[in-house]
């Protein structure tokens, strides 16, 4: 499996990171588990940022998982695909990390370089 299709499955893994970070305040217990979007959609704070971060993030993946295909489809050259690939998923990262910390201009930046990197894997 290439390094790309391995960041595919870490893509998947990653709102649950986010979401995990506004739920879980103390401890390992979510304050309510019965309701969580109830719950999560009355969050304030880096806690309601981080939700935000988690929705977003859901929101890209298909986007990658068909650019990541696509690229390896077409043939395209496998380490430019597994670095653009990596660089997707770090700056996702680092996304979620503004996003959490409400600097929005730089949030805003990364945004736009993950959405470079799916555009670049169309073109590899």
């Amino acid at each position: 499996m290439t390094a790309a299709y391995w960041c595919v499955i870490i893509a998947i893994l990653m709102p649950v990171l986010f979401t995990g970070l506004a739920k879980f305040t103390s401890g390992f217990r979510p304050k309510d588990n019965h309701n969580p979007r109830a719950y999560l959609d009355k969050l304030s704070g880096w806690r309601q940022r981080s939700n935000w971060a988690q929705q977003n993030t859901f929101e890209s993946i298909p986007g990658f998982m068909v650019a990541v295909v696509i690229a390896h489809q077409m043939g395209g050259n496998q380490d430019n695909i597994d670095m653009l690939a990596i660089s997707y998923i770090v700056i996702r990262v680092i996304y979620g990390a503004l996003y959490i910390a409400d600097i929005a201009l730089l949030r805003s930046i990364a945004w736009g370089a993950g959405v470079a990197c799916i555009i670049g894997l169309f073109f590899t």
